[in-house]
């Protein structure tokens, strides 16, 4: 498991590293350097001592019953054509393949149920099992972007989603901290030769490979991560639970 403060001079220690925040600084959660948007939703989603890694400082999500959305966390980096999503993160590189890394707990007892234009997005995401998912999808016919503005589902091309073997959301898994890493890299212009792959704590849960992203458009590549708390059906009952040590990379992160 990760140190309590494993973003201490990160920048020297892990130079493949593009982003580490284990929520120990006092800087603003939007501030250069770190995000462009911090949703809070009206305090159920902010910074918190004592809930973190060793009793760290950590990242609270609380949901009151029936809530569907309580926040997120939106990171940009490399070359962007967005001025809102604008970033000072090696903003003038464009970045094929991405690694990121966050550490997640749900509260014991967690009840579990059953332009913004993209050319590309790699959902990982939750099935109605507690497991994880990879869900990739692109928005690209050609060298063009289709889809308009953000989340456009009319014209996402899905390129097939595979399920995890770690029921990670289950009510039997609550209240332990596990490390979930994903890894995405795009395909070669005009090759199907894309990956989307996911651990949890060090064990491949699963991996899409021979994927088509996003055709032969080369204008930009992966220049963001949001970090969501989205439940489709809403929560059951008021229950929280709690992220930290959020790490991107250019090379594979692990676990400690």
């Amino acid at each position: 498991m990760a140190a309590a403060n494993e973003c201490q001079q990160w920048h020297t220690a892990h130079p493949d590293w593009l982003f580490c925040d284990d929520f120990e600084s006092a800087t603003p959660m939007v501030a250069e350097g770190r995000y462009f948007e911090h949703g809070d939703s009206d305090g159920d989603f902010v910074p918190l001592a004592d809930i973190g890694l060793h009793e760290s400082n950590g990242m609270l999500a609380r949901w009151h019953a029936g809530d569907v959305s309580v926040g997120g966390l939106k990171l940009a980096f490399g070359r962007n054509p967005n001025t809102y999503m604008k970033s000072t993160i090696r903003n003038d590189e464009d970045f094929r393949e991405i690694f990121y890394r966050m550490y997640l707990k749900h509260q014991p007892g967690f009840a579990s149920e059953a332009d913004w234009s993209q050319a590309m997005i790699a959902h990982l995401w939750s099935d109605d099992s507690s497991h994880l998912l990879v869900d990739p999808a692109s928005c690209v016919s050609g060298d063009k972007v289709i889809c308009q503005g953000y989340n456009d589902f009319d014209n996402l091309r899905w390129l097939g989603f595979r399920p995890g073997t770690t029921p990670i959301f289950s009510t039997e898994d609550s209240g332990n901290w596990r490390c979930v890493e994903a890894h995405v890299r795009l395909n070669d212009p005009g090759q199907a030769n894309g990956v989307h792959e996911f651990w949890i704590d060090g064990h491949l849960e699963t991996r899409r490979d021979g994927l088509d992203f996003v055709g032969t458009y080369t204008d930009y590549a992966i220049n963001a991560v949001f970090f969501e708390n989205y439940w489709n059906g809403g929560s059951p009952v008021d229950q929280e639970r709690y992220f930290d040590n959020i790490v991107v990379s250019t090379q594979a992160i692990g676990c400690n």
